[in-house]
């Protein structure tokens, strides 16, 4: 049996759009820990745009980030290379 790609309904929705390159927010939750911090901004480049917050209680990080994405291909690497951080939800 082979696997089902969790990425497939989302680059199938992200083909829809014909404005590419365009600027593409990622939304992802993460433990309140610097080493997982430092992994998730390495995410993204210079140029973007990273936002940031703590939870209510300190224990979670909300991170948005608006980045220049060539194309729908490219922000599913960046959503498979978040997949590798223990622990982070993409939203």
């Amino acid at each position: 049996m082979s696997e089902v790609d969790p990425f497939a309904g989302l680059l199938a929705k992200l083909k829809e759009q014909k404005n590419w390159p365009m600027v593409y927010l990622f939304k992802f939750i993460i433990p309140n820990d610097n080493h997982k911090l430092a992994l998730a901004q390495g995410l993204f480049g210079s140029e973007a745009q990273v936002t940031i917050n703590k939870s209510r209680t300190g224990k979670y990080l909300s991170i948005s980030a608006k980045e220049m994405m060539i194309s729908p291909e490219e922000v599913i690497e960046r959503y498979k290379k978040a997949d590798a951080i223990e622990g982070l939800i993409s939203l």
